[in-house]
């Protein structure tokens, strides 16, 4: 029997191999909060321009598990933007390599004000495993000052939203 065979054998026995889904009411009570405190600081939804400053990818894929039918943040009004000219806050992934400086500083210069910006990840916060690389400049904010970091490799979507309902809550004052 090859491998593959084995490996789909199993699959098909076992079953996938995941983790538990999120309580949908936990996911529901932090992105109507999150909702809330941005349209009373901003006026409206919160938009989010994700940056990989060059990682590894595990932030991008918990980034995008936001974004599937577990959490589906968008109904609750967390958008996406693919412009940082239409965003409110910059997620940023990576310990920022050096060749990425320049496009992050745009990318921060390019965002209208009030603008926030979110370090996510070990990385993002003071260079994860590449720390002291030739390669990084480690953390986010050696180019651009960050507002909230949010630790893990990689952070859990649940942390995500905490941390965005952490920062909406600090940006209205209230911590």
């Amino acid at each position: 029997m090859t491998p593959l065979l084995k490996l789909l054998l199993r699959a098909l026995i076992k079953g996938p191999v995941t983790e538990a889904a999120p309580d949908k009411q936990d996911v529901k009570a932090l992105a109507d909060q999150i909702d809330g405190k941005a349209m009373a600081k901003l006026g409206r939804s919160l938009v989010v321009r994700a940056v990989d400053a060059g990682s590894c990818n595990g932030c991008e894929l918990e980034i995008h598990a936001l974004c599937n039918p577990l959490y589906d943040i968008e109904r609750f009004g967390i958008h996406f933007a693919a412009s940082p000219r239409h965003a409110d806050l910059l997620l940023v992934t990576g310990p920022v390599a050096r060749n990425m400086a320049e496009a992050l500083r745009r990318t921060y210069d390019a965002t209208p004000a009030p603008k926030f910006v979110v370090a996510m990840g070990d990385c993002a916060i003071d260079g994860g495993c590449f720390k002291g690389g030739y390669a990084t400049l480690d953390g986010v904010d050696k180019v651009v000052p960050v507002d909230m970091r949010v630790p893990g490799c990689p952070p859990k979507p649940n942390d995500i939203l905490k941390a965005l309902l952490a920062l909406m809550d600090k940006v209205s004052g209230k911590s």
